[in-house]
């Protein structure tokens, strides 16, 4: 008998996590079916964790039923329309499967209908499709129906998905021009290299010249990107794949997270990115109902950062015992300083998940405002070096043509 840890999805729709003893992971798996538990991942404590597809449809069918988060995102504001037009849930949700464009969101759709129809709740028919479904989403949804308050709720989730999305699009819209302008410029140099350079190869090579260092070594450089060029792509895969492997460790993980947060200008951005999505998180959550803890809880495994979430586990233990969480995030040194004063005159005011939704909106503004000062600093700065490049390259090929022109007098 080996011991297995595993993470499933209970009758309520809660997440359990734990181990169990088995002969093998198949075996825990039916175990875990037999208590009435949804099986997410099973695996060996300490090595590498495999998801369970099993019960779900196989795991690469799992991804490709999955909903996107601008589908939730959208079908969440309908579905809180429509509640809050007094429609009733079955009508609801018949009216977005009839509606929703795409095979795969009508899968979903129509497999939670079904549930509901068979008497299930809502949030326990939604925990059966962890994969479209975040936890974040289930327990507001738990909550709502545990205080009758659904279609608020969903209104509410819909800002949250929505001002979510808003926040990843202003820092992606604002990385295009850089990172186009950057291949630009890596394609001019490769292509100077490449195919303007060994033009004057020959000549050189005619005249017996001796040709100066800076020339030699572009000339070298070309022919290493003629010969080898296509092997770069390659080998960035496979460190990309590599790199994929190593961060799947905990420890690798908190190391380059923590890393991020400690570089000079990303960091800071990613600071007030992620204190914005805490925040908003965290405030949604408690203006819906949800108890502190069990708002942390969620808020840990939504944040996506490791450090992060060491923070919220520290804040997690002060709230257990009474001393409030503003402290352990104050000492965690991660979030900006407006971060912990706002949530700390929320706790003394007893308004706790007002003022972090109104940090929430100072930090999507400061998320803005970065975002514009690190595409004001980028584009420049990829422009000057550019140019250096450039210039170095035509100055090696000048200083060539200037040392053929000696040897001619």
């Amino acid at each position: 008998m080996a011991e297995f840890s595993f993470t499933a999805v209970d009758a309520q729709g809660a997440l359990v996590r734990g181990t169990l003893e088995g002969e093998t992971a198949e075996a825990v798996v039916a175990a875990l079916r037999r208590r009435g538990h949804i099986p997410m991942q099973v695996g060996a404590p300490g090595r590498w964790t495999r998801t369970v597809a099993s019960g779900l449809g196989g795991l690469g069918g799992l991804r490709r039923r999955d909903l996107r988060r601008g589908e939730l995102a959208a079908l969440t504001r309908e579905l809180a329309v429509m509640l809050g037009a007094g429609q009733d849930i079955d009508r609801a949700l018949r009216f977005l499967v009839e509606s929703v464009p795409g095979a795969r969101a009508r899968a979903v759709l129509g497999g939670v209908r079904d549930r509901v129809r068979d008497g299930q709740t809502l949030h326990a028919a939604m925990a059966r499709y962890p994969g479209s479904f975040p936890r974040l989403y289930i327990g507001m949804v738990r909550a709502a129906e545990a205080g009758g308050d659904l279609a608020p709720t969903m209104d509410r989730l819909a800002t949250l998905l929505e001002r979510e999305r808003a926040l990843a699009a202003t820092v992606q819209s604002a990385m295009i021009y850089p990172c186009i302008l950057t291949l630009a410029a890596c394609g001019s140099i490769v292509l100077l290299l490449t195919e303007v350079l060994p033009q004057f190869t020959p000549l050189f090579a005619q005249n017996g010249a001796e040709l100066p260092a800076s020339t030699r070594l572009m000339i070298r450089a070309g022919e290493l990107l003629g010969r080898y060029g296509l092997l770069i792509p390659l080998v960035l895969l496979a460190l990309a794949v590599l790199a994929r492997a190593v961060l799947r460790y905990p420890g690798a993980r908190l190391r380059l997270d923590t890393g991020l947060l400690a570089l000079p200008v990303a960091g800071r951005l990613l600071r007030e990115v992620l204190a914005a999505r805490f925040t908003r998180i965290l405030g949604t959550l408690l203006e819906n109902g949800v108890p502190i803890l069990g708002a942390l809880s969620i808020v840990r495994d939504a944040i996506g950062n490791r450090a992060v979430a060491r923070a919220v586990d520290a804040a997690t233990q002060a709230a257990k015992g009474g001393r409030g969480l503003s402290a352990a995030l104050e000492a965690a040194s991660i979030f900006p300083r407006r971060t912990v004063h706002l949530l700390r005159l929320g706790e003394e005011t007893a308004r706790l998940g007002p003022m972090a939704l109104r940090a929430a909106d100072i930090h999507e503004e400061q998320v803005r405002i970065a975002t514009q000062r690190l595409v004001a600093l980028l584009v420049p700065a990829i422009t000057i070096i550019m140019g250096l490049l450039v210039a170095g390259i035509v100055s090696s090929l000048l200083l060539a043509m200037l040392s053929l022109n000696d040897l001619a007098k």
